[in-house]
């Protein structure tokens, strides 16, 4: 079960960090579609600010397909030094813990902006007045999904941890991905 779930996460957040290279690619493609422009003396206007809030987006979405990849940064110098899979597998639990907890706090922090932006109908204070309900429910959004696949995939380790299941733990939420070592 604890595969199942991971390996569903996994291709999840795959499709969602293509979608959200796609929308990188957009977005550098209209800044550099603006920037021809400006040398014939026309513009687009506000693919700065555009541009700001992909970034914002794509970065909330994307931090959960980091997750499913081991590629967020890790200081692992007290996990190098236990020789015991199952001690390893205890600290990276830990780890997995904090990230989750982390993520849910800022996750939940988020919602009273997005709240005071709905209640608001707050728009942006630029020439493109953007709303900044199209910002931010879809960044929060991602935060919530980072949250959700932190916890997940803690579970899924806490699964394979009392299966004894270690190398499959490791590969799951340790410090490195399937066939690296330390």
């Amino acid at each position: 079960m604890a595969e199942k779930l991971l390996s569903i996460l996994s291709r999840i957040n795959r499709t969602i960090a293509i979608a959200v290279g796609v929308l990188f690619l957009t977005c550098a493609g209209l800044v550099l579609i603006d920037i021809c422009l400006r040398r014939v003396g026309a513009s687009f206007g506000g693919t700065d600010e555009i541009s700001g809030y992909v970034m914002a987006i794509g970065t909330a979405w994307g931090m959960a397909f980091g997750l499913s990849e081991l590629s967020h940064i890790r200081i692992d110098f007290l996990r190098r030094s236990v020789g015991l899979p199952k001690w390893r597998a205890v600290l990276d639990l830990l780890s997995i813990f904090a990230l989750s907890s982390t993520v849910s706090i800022v996750a939940l922090k988020c919602w009273p902006v997005v709240e005071t932006t709905l209640r608001n109908s707050s728009t942006a204070n630029t020439p493109l007045e953007t709303p900044l309900a199209l910002v931010q429910l879809p960044w929060f959004a991602g935060w919530v999904w980072f949250a959700v696949t932190a916890w997940l995939t803690f579970v899924a380790g806490v699964l394979l941890v009392l299966r004894g299941e270690f190398t499959k733990s490791e590969q799951a939420i340790g410090a490195f991905p399937e066939g690296e070592t330390a």
